[in-house]
């Protein structure tokens, strides 16, 4: 339970039309159980080219720069230019943030004593303020919203998976969360 985030590249094939020429095959199994899939059938394909857990910065940005502050779980067209966009923001704040010593918030239990809060020692951002254009935020089991060490690894993770999905042609994604 919690916030899953999905970065979906769309490849279109347009098997169905002869002006595209489409040849070749595809063969899938699963377990162990060939897939049949009719080439001249095929509109799109779909790769999952990122896959984010409680990234909540990065979910904030997406439903405020693509779902027009809708929160809504559904699926968006994110365009090329969008991707980039981020891509330009998580690197200028990686290349801004100074890790320091501190204490991590790891966690909050409830028991018969009350609620008791968890620690320990680790990374926290010395210099927040660098953060502005990706602000965590809070929601239903969205995870931490500290500056600390596991939301630069959250940015860097980001980049990543952004470049990936850049380094290829294509003009179609699209972003979902759930909880």
């Amino acid at each position: 339970m919690g916030l899953d985030q999905y970065l979906t590249r769309k490849i279109y094939i347009g098997g169905n039309y002869k002006h595209r020429k489409v040849t070749g095959s595809v063969k899938i199994k699963i377990d162990g159980k060939p897939v049949s899939v009719d080439i001249k059938k095929l509109s799109y394909i779909e790769e999952q080219v990122g896959y984010w857990r409680k990234a909540n910065q990065i979910h904030n940005w997406f439903v405020e720069n693509v779902q027009d502050g809708e929160d809504d779980c559904k699926s968006y067209y994110v365009s090329r230019e969008q991707l980039q966009e981020l891509l330009a923001t998580v690197t200028d704040i990686l290349g801004k943030v100074e890790l320091i010593d501190g204490t991590l918030h790891t966690g909050t239990r409830w028991d018969s004593n009350g609620r008791t809060e968890t620690y320990e020692d680790g990374k926290v951002i010395a210099n927040p303020e660098v953060c502005e254009a990706l602000p965590t935020t809070s929601g239903f089991f969205f995870g931490n919203t500290d500056y600390n060490e596991w939301y630069v690894k959250d940015l860097e993770d980001t980049k990543k998976i952004l470049e990936d999905a850049l380094a290829n042609e294509s003009d179609e994604y699209e972003y979902r969360a759930s909880w």
